[in-house]
Formats: C-alpha cells, structure tokens, sequence
C-alpha cells in the first residue's frame, strides 16, 4: 500500500517513505562499461544525443547538433553551434574515437593533420573547441600534452615535418601556409571531453539513457495527503465542493465539507486519490520527465471524456463517479508509466485533469 492511501494522522514513527531511485535492471552492466562494447557509429550518436542535452553557460543549449562521422565529415563527428549558423568561434567540434586503449597523440596527430587541412581549405571556420571523445579516455601521453599547449603544438609540427602522422603522400604534406595556420591556432582549445560527463549529459534525457542502458526507475511512496488541503488542490477542490452543493442542495464552505457525516469521507477519499496520482506524477518527473504524466493525462481523457460527457448523467456526482469508475478499467499499457500504477492512480488522474481545467463535474 502506498503511503497517500495509509490513513491521515498514521503513526509518524512507521518506516521513513522511500523515495524514488534509479534502478539498474538485473544483470545490466554500467554505462561506462557498455560503451566499451559500441561500434564507432554507435559512440558517435551517444556524443550527439550527449550534446543535444548539454547545458551551457546561462542554462542554454546547442541552436544546432548533428552527428557527421563517415566519408566526407571534414574530420567532423558532431558538430554542435552556439547559434544557428556556422560561424567561427560560435560552434564546437567533437571527434569521436572508438579505439580498444586509450587515446595516444599518434591517434589524435592524424585526426588533427586531417582538421588543419579543412580549415585552411574553408571547409569550416575554426571552431570554439576541438573536444576529443573516447570512452578509454585519453592515455597519459597525450594527457600531459593536453595540459602543455605549447608543447604539444610544437609535437604534432614536429611529427608532421618527420612523417609520423600515421599519413602518406599528399594527405601528409606540411605547406608554409598550413603551418603558419598551426601556429597561429590556440591548442589550449583542444581539450578532452571525458566519457562520465557525455554520459551525464546523455543522461538527461531520462527515457533515452534508461532505453539505451536497462535503466529503470524505481517508485517511492506516494506523498501522505495533507490534512488541510493546499493551494496546489485549489481547483479541483473548489470543483467537488459543486458536486456536493448539488447533493446537499446548499452551499458548502471547505470547513463544513470536511466536518460533513454525509459528504466528508468521500472528500477525503478523492483527496487520497489526487495524491496516489501526485505520487506517479512526481516519479514521471524524477525518471523520464513530466512530459511522460501529462502524456498519460491525455490517455485517461481520451479514455473517459465519452463518459463523463454522456447525456444520462444529471448531477456531478454521477460525472465523478463514472469518470473515477471509468479510469479504473483503463487499459494504458503505451505509457512507460503503465509498469509502475498502483491502484488510485488512474481515477486520481481524473482530479490531476479536473485541476488542469481539462474535465468538469458539474455543468
């Protein structure tokens, strides 16, 4: 049982609620293993949905994200742009590298050779970052590189004019021209983009992350249902109380309502009902986004609008009652929420769109 259905004003020293979690699926081994075991394609499209989901300074996003890698990319894998258009200085470059060990400079020379080449060609304008993506991860070598710009500018040149770029003929010729576009280039903007926070930011797009690894979520208990009613219960509330001023046949204040013999328990029973739904609403957010709940809304109005909407029902009561009564025989098995309903969730669903302004009781 969920704790919004325990009774109000159980005993407060019961078991601390358990809340909601990420969960991985038996025998599912970690992200940052499974990526070990992608293809290059398959690296290359975690980078771009990665940057899809990255937050930049200021809380934005990428304006524009695509994945490039294969013949002809221009040495691009993703590339992601700070503004809708190309523009130097306004996008950045990530190369993805799928490799069995960890990244040394000779795997990233090549790739840099290739990257030079284009931009003295005007393929691209020279982007913000090179971001180097490897889930191995780079090797100490080029790590200390990393860190001694200078140094590792002066090696890349070095191995170039020596011929151990990994390149042949024409693809590995050095021009004046070429090398003073080198030289002019900060490699302080050659950085790594370590694979726990493309993971972190793949993450952020909850149902994609846990579709692609075997994560699921795994469901706390529902929120206890206040005794006093809050604002956020104002507008289906301020509904039921038109229900049970047709029943009585007077108006009724909060206060009378939930003192009523004859209408207060089923108030409080509809109120434990909105929060068994508050309860999947509030998991929806934490796992895959309130886009999730409220696609579920949709569901159950589908479901029992026709119902709630037919003729032969002459009071709010009967519109409750065959809304609440239709939403528990509802069959929701494409809502990735279907897994995790408990019993309450769908008829208190139908309040979740009563406070939405989405469905009406009384005419």
């Amino acid at each position: 049982m969920s704790a919004a259905s325990e009774d109000m004003g159980a005993n407060p020293t019961k078991r601390p609620a358990r809340k909601n979690r990420f969960a991985v699926k038996r025998g599912v081994i970690p992200p940052s293993s499974q990526v070990l075991l992608f293809n290059s394609d398959q690296w290359e499209k975690l980078v771009e949905v990665a940057c899809l989901n990255r937050p930049l300074g200021g809380g934005g996003r990428y304006a524009f994200v695509k994945q490039l890698g294969g013949a002809g990319d221009g040495g691009r894998d993703v590339e992601a742009r700070l503004v809708p258009t190309l523009l130097k200085g306004q996008w950045d470059l990530y190369q993805g590298k799928h490799y069995d060990h960890a990244l040394a400079p000779t795997d990233v020379f090549k790739e840099l050779v290739k990257f030079f080449k284009h931009l003295a060609a005007k393929t691209y304008p020279e982007p913000r970052y090179y971001h180097l993506c490897a889930p191995r991860g780079a090797g100490n070598d080029l790590h200390n590189l990393l860190t001694k710009p200078d140094e590792f500018k002066q090696r890349l040149l070095d191995d170039w004019k020596s011929g151990k770029t990994g390149l042949k003929g024409r693809a590995a010729e050095l021009t004046p021209d070429l090398e003073k576009l080198i030289e002019a280039f900060d490699f302080r903007n050659i950085i790594e983009c370590q694979t726990r926070d493309i993971l972190k930011w793949h993450a952020l797009d909850r149902a994609a992350h846990f579709a692609l690894f075997g994560f699921e979520g795994e469901r706390g208990d529902d929120p206890l249902t206040p005794a006093t009613p809050t604002a956020h219960e104002q507008i289906y509330i301020d509904e039921l109380l038109k229900v049970y001023a047709e029943v009585s046949s007077k108006s009724l204040t909060l206060s009378e309502l939930m003192a009523s013999d004859s209408c207060g328990e089923h108030f409080q029973s509809q109120r434990t009902l909105f929060y068994c739904a508050e309860g999947l609403r509030i998991f929806s957010r934490d796992t895959y986004g309130e886009a999730e709940f409220d696609a579920l809304l949709d569901m159950v109005l589908t479901g029992v609008g026709p119902k709630v909407k037919s003729p032969r029902h002459k009071t709010g009561l009967d519109r409750l009652e065959a809304g609440t009564n239709g939403a528990e025989q509802l069959i929701v098995n494409d809502s990735l929420l279907a897994p995790k309903l408990r019993p309450g969730d769908l008829p208190g669903s139908c309040h979740h769109l009563v406070n939405k302004k989405r469905l009406k009781w009384v005419k």
